[in-house]
């Protein structure tokens, strides 16, 4: 059987793997699916259409599911979706999607989310990013695979942080981040490669040699836009092992609608 709490309140629809944990006064609504391995803590408020994966940690007082804050919304079955092994602290408040956009609110797997954080309604949060305490996304955010947000930093609608991102503290990102770069300010500036992460990610000299040519291409060397996507396109023939890398950037660059931060 599940460990609940007596304190907590369950709904008898929801679908709780017997291997789940929910601490006191935990209350969990009946169109919620909860995985193998999570544990929910004290005084958590899991509602809405739901699902969590396995092996999760909830820490107390997380606010899942809630409906989204869109005066547009009326009440429609939109959903959250959580992946696996995520870790997710206190006071954290994700909603769910709306009809406006794609309906869902996704966070992928082996993410390590602080306490305070928001995820607002439709935002695509990739896999092993670091989400630290009271970085906020408002709605239609995409954050890619290991990017890291620092604490306080805020992240404007509809705008997409590329996969290897660094964002500094209390950063106010309201243009779109492309793959690699280091950010922070309010103006938002790129100062730099994630080179550090990057390396503890286990990208070698060649790949690494690549992605700092494509950071001169875009911020160093006084192109424009247009030009800087025209040389970076050429670099697949003479760094043919950072072929993925290349393009990862350009597909974002080709994504962005917001335009990149310069």
């Amino acid at each position: 059987m599940s460990t609940i709490h007596p304190t907590a309140l369950v709904d008898a629809g929801a679908q709780i793997d017997t291997s789940v944990s929910v601490g006191p006064y935990a209350v969990i609504g009946p169109h919620v699916c909860i995985g193998a391995g999570t544990t929910v803590g004290a005084h958590c408020v899991i509602e809405g259409h739901t699902t969590i994966g396995q092996d999760n940690r909830i820490f107390q007082f997380a606010s899942l599911g809630a409906a989204p804050q869109d005066k547009k919304y009326a009440g429609e079955a939109t959903r959250l979706v959580v992946g696996d092994r995520n870790t997710i602290r206190e006071f954290c408040t994700f909603n769910t999607g709306t009809v406006q956009d794609r309906g869902v609110t996704t966070i992928g797997d082996d993410n390590w989310i602080m306490a305070y954080v928001h995820i607002a309604h439709d935002c695509v949060v990739g896999n092993q990013t670091i989400l630290a305490n009271n970085a906020t996304l408002a709605g239609h955010v995409q954050v890619g695979d290991y990017a890291i947000i620092g604490g306080l930093t805020g992240v404007h609608q509809f705008t997409k942080v590329g996969a290897h991102v660094m964002a500094g503290f209390a950063s106010h990102i309201s243009q779109d981040v492309p793959p690699f770069m280091m950010v922070d300010g309010n103006p938002l500036a790129v100062r730099g490669l994630n080179l550090e992460g990057l390396r503890r990610r286990g990208f070698s000299p060649a790949r690494l040699s690549a992605i700092k040519q494509m950071h001169r291409l875009l911020y160093r060397q006084g192109l424009t836009l247009e030009a800087a996507r025209s040389a970076i396109a050429e670099l697949p023939a003479t760094h043919p092992e950072a072929a993925g890398d290349i393009a990862l950037l350009q597909s974002f660059l080709d994504a962005s609608a917001r335009g990149i931060a310069r």
